[in-house]
């Protein structure tokens, strides 16, 4: 049997990482399950598996690159690549902490991995942890990485590496046996807190990395005792926000404090977790636009998720909705629009297509037993029967429109409604999506040949059901050219969806050629296109 290491290296790293998102992919559903606070949306221990996932795929890529082949990286290399890839892949409000306190312990450890630093780096983890949180509660994993980091720092000075995970790892499991003691909605639903749960799970898999010992036993599901009165905090999400809004962002830190007071007093379960410029910024708000628009006067945001809470999301043991939509959009201005209307949202950044795990992890977050799928472009076909596919496996009844554009993708949304079977309403989501023809202008990089001629570096084209048959010089000339072809087989209804950069009097312009062209068509009008769209339109 190998001794344990005296002190954290690079290797025991990799094994933690290892470890811990092997614990958490057998625990995930139990901590979903357990999931009541902040709120009771099922979906922690899939957000911390998640967050982990991208810590030990960033330090495999570590490893990778790696370049003698007979030594290991360095570990200050490990640990900040660990922190870093929790920091760009932390879901909900969870993982978001959990990238914090790793963050925390890398600033330690990559000076040395001896007991002593890891004492110091599971205080700084928890400290940290407190001040990235907007109104930190007891009873949740604050209180467990606070009673870790004490255990710990309580050790004798000659204890090694593996005295140290042990006292941490024990210290964290007894506080969070008491976490509904702490916290009043934990003891009415008879729980332990699910983010204390999941930390108990990786400081085990810590103690078995440098240990080279499974940890005693598993952390305890339910409470140690009754909830005490007076002293137990009132904390109850019920009637909270609508709204969950994740994203990275790269700004300043004087932009950053100025953003924390402006989302403060938007919404509540603030995070912000991060620097050297690169942040990730969580909230549970009423306004998702609101918030998506503070990131970007603080810096530019980008991977923006937002979930909606069902109306019945606030539940002790919270149930599955029957029904949900997972949308994927090309824009940030798009996100807000779709999750209004109640679906989970897949931000596509340019030359970034969202991967089938992606897919899959909206689709749990979704956390219904019906799925209808709009993956809005068709390049996504495979990768959304992909995620489709994996989703089933796991009990959800999936419905895959293969809609081609995001003008499709609000049509079918356009029409849905959750009360009609299911059968029903992926029948009237696709004939919507089916009966709107899609268009998009878009500015030629190089002179090259299309379907309509020979093409200049700088013209503008506009694609019509993915072809090109318009090249024009400008935008709103091109933009009629291509409304009047789509209009000449017909149509009741116009959709255009502005990019970034567009004008409203762009808007205006077309609205007015359509009506004075077309006098029974309506037209629509919605901002946040790509950046690499000028104009996306729809005719149905």
């Amino acid at each position: 049997m190998p001794q344990p290491p005296e002190a954290l290296d690079a290797v025991a790293v990799r094994a933690w990482c290892s470890l811990a998102l092997e614990a958490l992919g057998r625990e995930r559903e139990a901590i979903d399950a357990i999931n009541v606070y902040p709120v009771a949306d099922g979906d922690t221990g899939t957000n911390l598996y998640l967050t982990v996932e991208s810590a030990a795929a960033a330090v495999e890529a570590v490893f990778a690159a790696h370049e003698t082949g007979t030594t290991a990286p360095a570990l200050a290399d490990v640990v900040r690549a660990m922190a870093h890839g929790a920091l760009i892949g932390a879901r909900g409000n969870s993982g978001t902490i959990l990238a914090q306190l790793l963050r925390g312990m890398a600033g330690v450890l990559a000076a040395a991995g001896d007991a002593d630093h890891l004492r110091r780096a599971l205080a700084e983890a928890a400290a940290s942890a407190r001040l990235a949180v907007a109104h930190p509660v007891e009873g949740t994993v604050l209180t467990v990485a606070s009673a870790a980091a004490e255990a710990a720092g309580a050790t004798a000075a000659a204890a090694d590496l593996t005295d140290v995970a042990d006292a941490a790892y024990a210290g964290a499991r007894t506080a969070l046996a008491h976490t509904p003691q702490r916290l009043a909605v934990l003891g009415r639903a008879g729980v332990v807190d699910a983010g204390g749960q999941g930390l108990v799970t990786v400081l085990g898999a810590l103690l078995e990395a440098v240990g080279g010992r499974a940890p005693a036993g598993p952390a305890p599901l339910v409470p140690a005792g009754p909830p005490l009165t007076g002293a137990c905090a009132e904390a109850d999400p019920e009637g909270g926000p609508a709204f969950e809004v994740i994203y990275l962002l790269e700004a300043s830190d004087d932009a950053v404090g100025r953003l924390r007071t402006r989302l403060d007093a938007l919404g509540d379960c603030l995070v912000v977790v991060g620097g050297d410029g690169l942040w990730n910024v969580h909230v549970h708000v009423d306004d998702a636009g609101a918030a998506v628009e503070a990131g970007v006067e603080a810096g530019r945001p980008h991977r923006i998720r937002i979930t909606h809470f069902a109306a019945d999301r606030i539940r002790a043991h919270r149930e599955p909705a029957q029904r949900a939509v997972v949308v994927v959009v090309p824009g940030d201005g798009l996100l807000g629009l779709c999750a209004e209307a109640g679906a989970t949202t897949v931000l596509a950044r340019p030359g970034e297509p969202p991967a089938s795990g992606e897919l899959v992890d909206a689709i749990r977050r979704a956390h219904a037993r019906e799925v209808v799928l709009l993956p809005n472009d068709a390049q996504l076909r495979h990768t959304a029967a992909a995620a489709a596919e994996q989703a089933r496996t796991e009990g959800v009844r999936v419905a895959l429109i293969p809609t081609r554009a995001a003008v499709q993708g609000i049509a079918a949304l356009a029409v849905h409604e959750p009360d009609r079977s299911f059968d029903e309403d992926v029948v009237a989501m696709t004939a919507a999506a089916g009966a709107t023809r899609y268009a998009e202008l878009a500015v030629a990089e190089r002179q090259s040949w299309t379907t309509a001629g020979i093409c200049q570096a700088g013209d503008v084209l506009g694609l019509i059901d993915g072809d090109v048959a318009v090249i024009g010089d400008d935008v709103t000339g091109t933009a009629r050219t291509v409304l009047d072809r789509m209009l000449s087989a017909g149509g009741e209804l116009v959709t255009l969806v502005l990019g970034e950069e567009m004008p409203d009097a762009l808007a205006a312009l077309l609205e007015e050629h359509v009506r004075e062209g077309h006098l029974a068509v309506d037209t629509v009008i919605y901002r946040g296109g790509p950046r690499t769209a000028p104009l996306l339109i729809g005719v149905e």
